[in-house]
């Protein structure tokens, strides 16, 4: 009796450990399950027609013809004019009103835009308006330089000027934003335990056009204009184009309309296109007491220790709003800085105080060396057309980080002779 009795506790002791073990095992799995975050943006209804969205007559330029019902789509009343002038924009609805805003005929501004092209893209470089140019990246590949001609610049600055600089950016957005720079980018991240870097892949190219349709949109422009107003800020390459190295695949992120690098529009859409990323990106790392900012596609965040106890977690996470936002992350150019080693963000060194990096300090002063005892000639290699002007911003962007050896800097400057 005494036998049986012991040996149903063992029983119930064994029971007893494993269904302890097996609910520990489930909560283990449970806290490596990741964690889904739900982006911000709302899921896109289909539009439907509306009776007053269909006319039987023509209603203004290009206009679109449907078939059922039959009669021209007008997409020029699904705007908000008290939005506008809220903000300071200008009132635009149809395409003239674009074309007479931007001082253009309209069948001008449809040659800007090769409305009648296939697919409203050039086949040619020769009759794109775009100036296209292959350059290296530092870190392997190529990216696309894409030059707006006169007459493209022209009205993609008006459309900079008079529309993109009135709406506001995201405070932790730091590149292209008057009175920001890298070194208010630097700032935050001053003194911390650990600096963790993100890139962006293909940044500009990435905002594609109906992106780029929705902001604008989203400023309160009806349908036809936005859509207007996009097609003069995106560009699509020819397929003739040719692409470096035989590399086939660096072309096809540029085949479709997109941002193009270049345009002096692209830095204000893109900042624009990133608020949602920048607004889920800056609360992720204030969960995380960590602090966060953007200098274009230069994602940083920096913090103490319990963040760098949490980078396991933190930076799936991160990647994850990245992805859910449309962008994509370089994960060759992730970068987990300590304290106990060089911290630069966009140029600027954290580690105690923004400063200069050592290696560019000496780099400056060899060529400011040289120009004294050579002449500025000998050191102009990359051909800067004003090459003065160049040295003299190098000197300041020193002295803004670090007032005694920009003074030195400066003083080897004022012994150049610029004639030579």
């Amino acid at each position: 009796m005494t036998y049986a009795f012991l040996a149903l506790v063992v029983v119930v002791l064994v029971l007893l450990a494993t269904s302890l073990s097996g609910s520990k095992a489930g909560e283990s799995r449970r806290r490596r399950e990741p964690v889904r975050l739900v982006p911000l943006r709302r899921r896109r209804q289909p539009r439907r027609l509306s009776a007053r969205a269909v006319t039987e007559q023509k209603p203004y330029a290009f206009a679109r013809r449907i078939t059922s019902p039959s009669g021209y789509l007008d997409d020029s009343r699904d705007g908000s004019e008290t939005k506008l002038r809220s903000l300071g924009l200008p009132v635009l609805r149809t395409p003239a009103d674009v074309a007479d805003w931007l001082e253009l005929r309209v069948g001008q501004l449809a040659w800007l835009v090769h409305f009648d092209l296939p697919g409203q893209a050039p086949t040619t470089e020769r009759t794109a308006h775009y100036v296209f140019r292959w350059k290296a990246k530092r870190s392997g590949g190529h990216r696309l330089i894409e030059s707006p001609k006169p007459l493209t610049r022209r009205a993609q600055v008006r459309i900079l000027d008079e529309i993109l600089r009135r709406v506001p950016t995201h405070p932790d957005a730091h590149g292209f934003v008057p009175g920001r720079s890298i070194v208010t980018n630097a700032r935050p991240h001053v003194g911390r335990r650990v600096v963790l870097k993100l890139d962006l892949e293909n940044f500009y190219a990435s905002v594609r056009f109906n992106r780029v349709v929705a902001l604008f949109r989203s400023l309160g422009y009806a349908r036809e204009a936005a859509v207007w107003l996009a097609r003069l800020c995106t560009s699509a390459a020819p397929s003739s184009l040719r692409f470096p190295d035989n590399q086939t695949d660096a072309l096809r992120p540029y085949l479709g309309r997109h941002l193009p690098q270049g345009a002096p529009t692209s830095p204000a859409l893109a900042n624009l296109s990133a608020f949602s990323l920048d607004v889920r990106l800056a609360g992720l790392a204030r969960s995380f007491h960590a602090n966060y900012t953007r200098y274009a596609d230069d994602l940083t965040f920096s913090g103490d220790r319990p963040f760098l106890l949490s980078l396991r977690t933190f930076v799936p996470l991160a990647q994850q709003v990245v992805r859910q936002e449309r962008f994509g992350v370089n994960r060759r150019k992730r970068k987990v800085l300590r304290d106990n080693q060089r911290q630069q963000v966009t140029g600027v060194v954290v580690n105690e105080h923004p400063n200069v990096a050592r290696a560019d300090y000496d780099r400056l002063k060899a060529i400011l060396h040289n120009c004294t005892k050579h002449g500025p000639a000998s050191q102009n290699r990359d051909a800067h057309p004003d090459f003065a002007a160049h040295l003299r911003g190098r000197v300041a962007h020193v002295a803004q980080l670090n007032p005694r050896r920009g003074a030195k800097l400066l003083a080897l400057y004022e012994q150049v002779d610029w004639r030579r």
